[in-house]
């Protein structure tokens, strides 16, 4: 299923405060840290990803599943977005941040066993 929002992520330089704040008020459970300082909540529905490492940003952003995610980047360019995080692809999915023309972000992902 494309072009649908299905995923939501919570960039903090402070993910224990993160965490502590989101899990009380929501009941959220969070799985443990990869390497790379993400954790998911509960189990797969979002992430908190650890930001002090790459500059300490903040933000809470949408995830739209596409079916091309490099396609995604440039129609949303050429449309007047930028880019936050470009295109990477982890092994089981590739994604972006993108900033719209208003300054908000959001978002593009595909898992990787999908065409």
């Amino acid at each position: 299923m494309a072009d649908v929002v299905n995923y939501f992520e919570i960039g903090s330089p402070d993910p224990v405060s993160s965490r502590t704040f989101y899990g009380s008020l929501f009941d959220w459970g969070f799985g443990e840290q990869s390497p790379v300082g993400y954790q998911m909540v509960n189990s797969d529905q979002g992430g908190l990803w650890d930001t002090a490492s790459m500059g300490g940003q903040a933000w809470a952003i949408f995830y739209v599943q596409v079916e091309d995610v490099k396609a995604a980047i440039t129609r949303a360019e050429a449309l007047g977005a930028s880019i936050a995080v470009p295109f990477v692809d982890n092994g089981a999915i590739e994604f972006a941040h993108l900033v719209d023309p208003q300054g908000n972000r959001f978002g593009v992902w595909r898992p990787k066993g999908q065409a």
